[in-house]
């Protein structure tokens, strides 16, 4: 078998999917790509068993075929490599000879009969939405996934469909993230847990582009497709969190404050605070905010005032500057509202302005008041 394809292009495709395999598998040949030729066309795959990532790609083939090759080798050859024709030439025995302008290169493959089987799409409901709607969702939730195994719902992000429109959910029970779409049609009203790691390989992978692209989704998988890129994941098959009683109604005290001066106001300070907690507390009266961080183990205190607008009555409630820090990334206005009633109350941030076909809720507990 034999096939010739571009350097460049080759190693721009799987750069896309190298992302799901892991280092230190199992199984040897998940360590592998699959490529399998057909008239003129390469399909790359890569899987770790609960994801599968393809490409497919136009090339200069005479016959068709499968073999697997190793990834690690094979990218990192064609990292440097400059941008030139490369033909491969398979054997009988998956011996691979990879012949550029100024060299030959010989690595073993893999039989291709060995590598998992993907997942069939059937029964599958299916929608359509633009690629920077599924970008912007996942960027503005998945710092809130948790990271605790032993919670496997929280692990992921939540979509819940409707025929109005998506939401998607993501906590880790310190902090909360909603985020609304109005302008996705979804078939049907239903819900399903998408695990974290193949939407951070979606987010590099997916342009940030009015690009339409198919989401399909049945009880146990999730299949996307865009252009030459396709995913297939597994879903976290356990029930999310009952997160709308959550979500106070009643936060009567609003602050409304520059995101810009307000995050950079938390870094400086937090410098100051207890490394474990990132505790600090924020004191509002009048017009005026206070920050202030301490760490009593070494003696470390941080102070800082600055100007908000605020309508309620004087509070003192304490945040980890992290969390709070991460949220504000997620709104796109120069001012956000912060909504607080009691210092054991969650507060709520939410960006100044919102889009009509979008709306982006955040949650934060707060931390015990050093007093």
């Amino acid at each position: 078998m034999k096939f010739i394809v571009s350097s460049s292009a080759l190693l721009k495709q799987l750069q896309q999917i190298s992302g799901v395999i892991n280092t230190n598998t199992v199984l040897p040949i998940l360590e592998d790509f699959l490529f399998e030729i057909e008239a003129n066309k390469l399909t790359v795959v890569a899987t770790d068993l609960e994801t599968v990532m393809k490409v497919h790609m136009t090339i200069e083939a005479k016959d068709s075929g499968k073999v697997c090759i190793p990834a690690k080798i094979l990218m990192d050859s064609l990292k440097n490599l400059a941008d030139q024709p490369l033909t491969f030439n398979i054997d009988k025995n998956f011996g691979i000879e990879i012949t550029s302008d100024n060299g030959k290169y010989k690595v073993m493959g893999e039989n291709p009969d060995n590598f998992p089987k993907e997942p069939q799409a059937d029964e599958a409901n299916a929608f359509t939405m633009s690629s920077s709607a599924l970008v912007t969702a996942i960027n503005k939730t998945i710092f809130a996934v948790s990271s605790d195994d032993l919670r496997p719902a929280m692990t992921g992000v939540f979509f819940e469909l409707d025929k109005k429109g998506i939401t998607f959910v993501a906590t880790d029970a310190h902090r909360l993230v909603r985020f609304t779409r109005n302008d996705i049609k979804c078939p049907k009203k239903d819900s399903f847990i998408v695990p974290k790691k193949p939407l951070t390989l979606l987010k590099g992978a997916l342009p940030d582009n009015e690009d339409e692209l198919t989401v399909s989704y049945n009880g146990s998988h999730l299949f996307i497709t865009h252009g030459s890129t396709e995913l297939v994941c597994r879903l976290i098959d356990a029930r999310f969190p009952d997160y709308k009683v959550v979500i106070p109604t009643d936060n009567p005290y609003k602050m409304i404050i520059n995101k810009g001066d307000f995050q950079n106001a938390l870094r400086r300070v937090s410098v100051f605070s207890n490394k474990s907690t990132n505790q600090i507390a924020l004191a509002i009266s009048g017009n005026r905010l206070q920050l202030t961080a301490q760490d009593v183990d070494f003696s470390n205190e941080g102070n800082e005032g600055m100007a908000c607008q605020y309508d309620g009555e004087d509070l003192q409630i304490a945040f980890n500057a992290k969390f709070l820090i991460e949220m504000l990334n997620g709104a796109d206005t120069s001012e956000v509202v912060m909504e607080l009633s009691t210092p054991t109350k969650a507060g709520i941030v939410k960006p100044s302005e919102q889009n009509p076909d979008e709306e982006l809720l955040m949650l934060v507990m707060p931390l015990m008041l050093n007093n």
